[in-house]
C-alpha cells in the first residue's frame, strides 16, 4: 500500500524540529511521500532531501498551499489521526483492508473542523494528549504489520548494521 503523509500546518519558527520528526518518521515507518501545509519552509525540505540522500530510498516532500484541495483530490483512503476519532486497534485492518494510496493526515495546531468530515476514517491513538509524531509512527506500524522495521532503502549512502555494545556505520563509497 502506498502511504502518504499530509502534515497540517507547519509554522517554522516553532515547529521546525517537530515537522522534520514527522517527516523523517513518516519515511522511516513505511511512508513513501508527504505533504505539509502551513508556512513554506524551504530548509525543512531540504533537511528531508538531504536524509533521503544519506540514508537511501525516494522519500518525496512537498508543500501544499492548500491542504483541503490535497484532501479532496486524493484518489484513495484519507485517515486523519486524532485524538478524539475511533481507536486506531479497531479501524486499522479496514483501512488496510482499503488497498489503495492512503493519505495520512497529522495535525498541528488546532485541526479545522472540517477535516473531520474530509476523512473516511478519523483514527484515534490512544485516547490521551500525546505527540503527532508517535501517532504517526504507531499507526504506521500497525498499517504494516511491522514489516518496515526490516526495509531496505535503496541508495543508501549510509546503513548502520545491528550491534549490542557499538555503533555499526557502514558508508558506500557509490
Amino acid at each position: 500500500m502506498k502511504t502518504t503523509v499530509l502534515r497540517l500546518g507547519h509554522r517554522p519558527q516553532r515547529d521546525k524540529r517537530l515537522s522534520t520528526h514527522l517527516l523523517l518518521a513518516a519515511r522511516a515507518f513505511g511512508a513513501s511521500a508527504a505533504y505539509y501545509s502551513g508556512t513554506r519552509d524551504p530548509g525543512l525540505e531540504e533537511s528531508v532531501r538531504k536524509i533521503v540522500r544519506e540514508w537511501g530510498g525516494d522519500f518525496g516532500v512537498e508543500y501544499a498551499s492548500n491542504w483541503r484541495q490535497v484532501v479532496r483530490e486524493w484518489e484513495g483512503g484519507v485517515a486523519h489521526l486524532t485524538m478524539y476519532g475511533l481507536p486506531a486497534q479497531d479501524v486499522v485492518q479496514e483501512v488496510a483492508a482499503h488497498g489503495g494510496p492512503l493519505l495520512v493526515v497529522v495535525g498541528g495546531p488546532k485541526v479545522p473542523g472540517d477535516m473531520w468530515g474530509l476523512a473516511d476514517w478519523n483514527v484515534s491513538v490512544t485516547l490521551q494528549p500525546h505527540s503527532e509524531v508517535s501517532a504517526l509512527a504507531l499507526f504506521l506500524h500497525m498499517l504494516y504489520g511491522g514489516e518496515e522495521l526490516a526495509r531496505e532503502l535503496p541508495g543508501a549512502r549510509l546503513r548502520i548494521g545491528p550491534s549490542a555494545r557499538r555503533k555499526e556505520l557502514a558508508v558506500s563509497k557509490d
